[in-house]
């Protein structure tokens, strides 16, 4: 009476093997304390903990389960275990483990270090199997800083990507999720292409690379290549959309996170006669960029307002928190570069994307993943929920 009955049920999965287990427990003076199923390829893996509520012959029960189990050529085992006179408080960490590929040596490297802090594996879940291998790990008993710093070293050694969060409440509410345009939702940097129209490419490319290397600050660096652009008839601006690309997978990160009811919000160090036509395409309504001065149909080579720099991306990011009642600890921002870092930083959760080694080492996480909609792996949300949200949408 002082344990509890754990039974496992494993083998190919067929109609009804849950609901003849569930049958025959009925005859019995027990009650399901845990209950859990997976199906992997067809193979099916069940695992129930009953609590005995009065004295009965436990070996009538397994003979019965054992005999419905091996009708259905499966095995079964059934165990005694004490049963827990309380429940110590767990922290929970889920680990979001994306691989392309995911290998047994990267999944063992990351097994060992848990075991190595005397930390459990609660639960494995498969996220996604394309375009990348998704799997969330749920990890209790060690602290996430001390996780986080140990896995680090197995990302980079492995090539994949690993990040680590607290399991809370504000995971599942309504979230502010901030990107950065520029290299992140876009593939290319606005500036070069303008400057490829002024004929000014080198000039850009040199001050870019004097901004770097810690020669120029992002605002002296701005205003310096906005110059250049000086001359250029602001029908340009509309050539220049057609030569940026998306990255892979914006559309689909930005129409689920809408589906979902989450705000998304561009902020950029770009131009908002460049980016408001991108966030159109793409059903965003909220941004934050630098203007272009025009005066008499042609780009002055200033700018006008405030310049959105490295503090200004990240007091947009609390701006928009504000404006949608969100807190800020329900907030993404996903970036790549230096100018970034700030916003990064003041989110609940920075995602580095495809970021050089000083941005990676000083966000929450990073993704090296070619596929912006990764980022939806990494907030819990499962390949085939996205395509589900599709399906429906289309039927």
């Amino acid at each position: 009476m002082d344990d509890n009955l754990v039974l496992t049920i494993s083998g190919h999965d067929q109609p009804g093997t849950t609901a003849g287990i569930t049958t025959i427990l009925c005859s019995y003076p027990v009650t399901i304390a845990q209950v859990q199923q997976i199906v992997l390829q067809n193979e099916l893996v069940l695992g129930l903990t009953l609590k005995q509520e009065s004295m009965f012959d436990i070996s009538k029960l397994q003979n019965e389960v054992e005999s419905f189990v091996q009708s259905r050529g499966m095995t079964f085992r059934m165990i005694s275990a004490p049963t827990e006179t309380s429940s110590p408080k767990k922290v929970n960490l889920p680990v979001t483990v994306l691989g392309n590929p995911l290998t047994p040596s990267a999944v063992a490297a990351i097994t060992g270090n848990i075991a190595r802090y005397g930390a459990n594996i609660e639960r494995i879940r498969q996220v996604a199997e394309f375009p990348v291998t998704a799997v969330e790990f749920h990890i209790s008993g060690v602290a996430q800083d001390q996780l986080r710093s140990a896995l680090a070293g197995v990302a980079r050694t492995n090539s994949i990507d690993i990040a680590v969060q607290l399991a809370t409440l504000d995971r599942r509410g309504v979230q502010l999720v901030v990107l950065d345009v520029d290299s992140t939702l876009i593939k290319q940097e606005v500036i070069d292409v303008l400057a490829s129209f002024a004929g000014a490419e080198d000039q850009v490319s040199e001050i870019t690379q004097r901004a770097m290397n810690g020669q120029l600050d992002f605002v002296e660096s701005l205003t310096q290549r906005v110059a250049l652009l000086a001359g250029l008839p602001v029908s340009v601006l509309t050539e220049v959309r057609s030569k940026i690309e998306f990255t892979p997978g914006a559309a689909t990160l930005c129409r689920t996170l809408s589906r979902l009811g989450f705000h998304v919000a561009l902020v950029s160090g770009g131009f908002s006669e460049v980016v408001t036509p991108l966030a159109s395409e793409l059903g965003v309504t909220n941004v934050c960029a630098n203007n272009l001065e025009v005066e008499n149909g042609l780009l002055t080579g200033r700018l006008t307002g405030p310049i959105v720099d490295r503090q200004g991306k990240a007091q947009a990011l609390k701006d928009f928190a504000n404006k949608f009642d969100v807190p800020m600890s329900r907030t993404i921002a996903v970036g790549d570069g230096a100018n970034d870092l700030d916003m990064l930083n003041a989110a609940a959760l920075g995602i580095a994307f495809n970021a050089k080694p000083y941005v990676r080492d000083r966000a929450d996480s990073a993704l090296t993943s070619p596929y912006l909609d990764t980022i939806l792996y990494v907030m819990g949300i499962s390949r085939a929920e996205i395509e589900l949200a599709d399906g429906l949408s289309t039927s």
